[in-house]
């Protein structure tokens, strides 16, 4: 005995909910990366900022972080190094050690950094690595720089530090959005060039 016309629409809208989820965020409060929710939207000291793009580090078989770039939504992608507010998230896949934000950082600020560039905030740079905690599977991260306020470090939504200044963000950025970045897809969809329909621009 065939379905009804109900229960087929049923099955059909179960199949294309997934879907749905990313491309109406219009309509939503959150948007979905391989199974990890991001807010459609944040708000920063009065500055409202907008999903631009997100995605996942992979590094070999493993799935490192799914991560999500938020920026003002009349900021072009172009101007994501500026001194403009954006906010990273980093949704950890899996455990990570303290040390390791600092042994995997370096070598890709040398890569996007010049060495004059790296004396000048290497203090700052430094302080940030202090900052770093161990963390566990599904735990989040989050970078966030105001013009005139500094870079913020957040663990689960508990500032641990801030870091002074436009010269620390225009370089550190860079690690995942520069020249160079940790992953070439991932900083494009971050940055919306792989054409998702969830983010703002």
């Amino acid at each position: 005995m065939g379905k009804a016309p109900t229960d087929i629409y049923k099955i059909v809208l179960y199949i294309l909910m997934p879907a749905m989820l990313i491309m109406n965020t219009g309509e939503l409060s959150a948007v979905q990366i391989n199974g990890v929710y991001f807010h459609d939207s944040v708000t920063v000291s009065g500055n409202v900022m907008k999903i631009r793009g997100a995605g996942v580090l992979k590094w070999l078989f493993f799935n490192v972080y799914a991560a999500a770039l938020y920026l003002p939504p009349d900021v072009s992608s172009r101007d994501v190094l500026e001194d403009v507010p954006k906010k990273m998230e980093f949704h950890y896949l899996s455990d990570m050690k303290a040390e390791q934000f600092t042994e995997s950082g370096e070598p890709l600020l040398l890569k996007n950094a010049s060495a004059d560039e790296l004396a000048q905030i290497r203090e700052k740079i430094d302080a940030i690595n202090i900052m770093y905690r161990d963390v566990k599977k599904g735990e989040r991260y989050s970078l966030t720089y105001m013009p005139g306020k500094g870079t913020e470090l957040a663990l689960n939504g508990q500032v641990l530090g801030r870091i002074e200044g436009y010269d620390f963000a225009a370089v550190y950025y860079r690690i995942w959005l520069g020249e160079n970045p940790v992953d070439d897809d991932l900083k494009e969809m971050l940055l919306n060039n792989a054409g998702r329909t969830f983010s703002s621009k």
